[in-house]
C-alpha cells in the first residue's frame, strides 16, 4: 500500500541503470552518492517492494551476478576482516530478502546454517566450535569479530528456514539474552541491550529500532512462541481506539514514515498501526 508514495519514487529515482545506488556497502564520497545500495534497499523493502518489481529485479540480478563472479561490486576491498566471505554474506542476505530461488545465495545460507548448527551442537553456544566450523567451511580462520560474532543483521537475516528446530530454539534463546543486542539493528546506549527486555518508553527511537529487531526474529517460525512476550508489550501499548502511535521520534527515514508526510497525526498512527499489525500476525502465527 506504500509503493506509490513520494518516498518510493524518491529512492527509486536515485537508482542507476545497473540497479545500484553508488557503492554496495562502503559509503563513497557523499557528493557522488549520499547512500549505499545496501542502505537504499532497506527503504523499498520496508515499503513493500518485491522481486516482481522491475527496480528490485534489476538489483537482485546484479547481486546474483556478483555472487557468481560475473560482475564485481564497486566497493574498495576492506582489510580488517575476510572481505570475500563478508561480501558473499551481504549479497546472499539481500538476495534472499527478495527471493529464495537463487541457488548461489542459498548455498551461502547453507554454509552459515552448518556453522551455527555446529556452534550449538553441545546444547549451548561454543565460540571454539563456531570458529572451527568456520575455518573448515571457508578454508581460512576468521579474521575480525564481525563474522564470528553472529548476532548481527546479516547472519540472522540469512538463516530463517535454514536451521533444524533444536538449533533454531537454542540460537533464539542465545540471541534474546545477548547483552549487546543485534549488531546493525538494535542496541541501547546504557549497554545492556538484551532483546528479552522491552523498551521502557514506547514512543521513542529506541522502540522503533527494537521493533526492527523483533521483525527480524519473527521470521524464525520454529521458535515463534519464544517471542510471545513481545506481543504482550505491543498490546500493552495499544491505544483505546485499537491502534498504535509510536510518536514523532520514531521517524528515522528507513522504517518510518511510510505515508507521504506526518503533518497529520492520523497518518503517523496509520503507519505505526500497519507495521505493528503485520508484526503481530507473525508473532501470533497467523501467517
Amino acid at each position: 500500500m506504500y509503493k506509490d508514495t513520494k518516498w518510493a519514487k524518491e529512492i527509486l529515482a536515485q537508482q542507476d541503470e545497473n540497479g545500484l545506488w553508488g557503492n554496495f556497502h562502503t559509503l563513497s564520497k557523499p557528493s557522488k552518492a549520499p547512500i549505499t545500495t545496501e542502505q537504499a534497499l532497506r527503504r523499498p523493502y520496508v515499503l513493500g517492494f518485491d522481486i516482481n518489481d522491475e527496480a528490485i529485479a534489476r538489483t537482485v540480478t546484479y547481486m546474483s551476478d556478483c555472487l557468481k563472479g560475473r560482475k564485481q561490486m564497486p566497493d574498495r576491498r576492506e582489510k580488517m576482516h575476510n572481505w570475500d566471505i563478508f561480501t558473499e554474506l551481504m549479497l546472499a542476505v539481500w538476495i534472499r530478502k527478495f527471493t529464495l530461488a537463487d541457488r548461489s545465495a542459498n548455498r551461502v545460507a547453507g554454509k552459515w546454517a552448518d556453522i551455527i548448527t555446529r556452534a550449538f551442537s553441545s546444547g549451548s553456544f561454543s565460540h571454539e566450535d563456531c570458529a572451527l566450523a568456520y575455518t573448515e567451511i571457508f578454508g581460512e580462520p576468521p579474521r575480525g569479530g564481525r563474522l564470528l560474532d553472529f548476532v548481527t543483521f546479516y547472519q540472522l537475516s540469512l538463516l530463517p528456514g535454514m536451521l533444524n528446530e533444536r538449533t533454531e530454539r537454542l540460537m533464539m534463546d542465545y540471541v534474546l539474552h545477548y547483552d549487546k543486542g543485534i549488531y546493525y539493528v538494535f542496541s541501547r546506549p546504557s549497554g545492556d541491550s538484551r532483546i528479552c527486555n522491552v523498551p521502557e518508553t514506547f514512543t521513542s527511537r529506541e522502540a522503533g529500532r527494537y521493533l526492527a529487531a523483533l521483525e527480524l526474529l519473527a521470521e524464525y517460525r520454529n521458535s515463534i512462541d519464544m517471542l510471545h512476550f513481545a506481543s504482550k508489550w505491543l498490546y500493552a501499548n495499544q491505544r483505546e481506539e485499537g491502534n498504535w502511535d509510536m510518536g514523532s521520534e520514531v521517524k528515522d527515514g528507513i522504517y518510518f514514515p511510510l505515508s507521504d508526510n506526518w503533518k497529520k497525526k492520523e497518518n503517523r498512527i496509520a503507519d505505526c498501526t500497519w507495521r505493528i499489525r503485520r508484526l503481530l500476525d507473525k508473532l501470533e502465527d497467523r501467517n
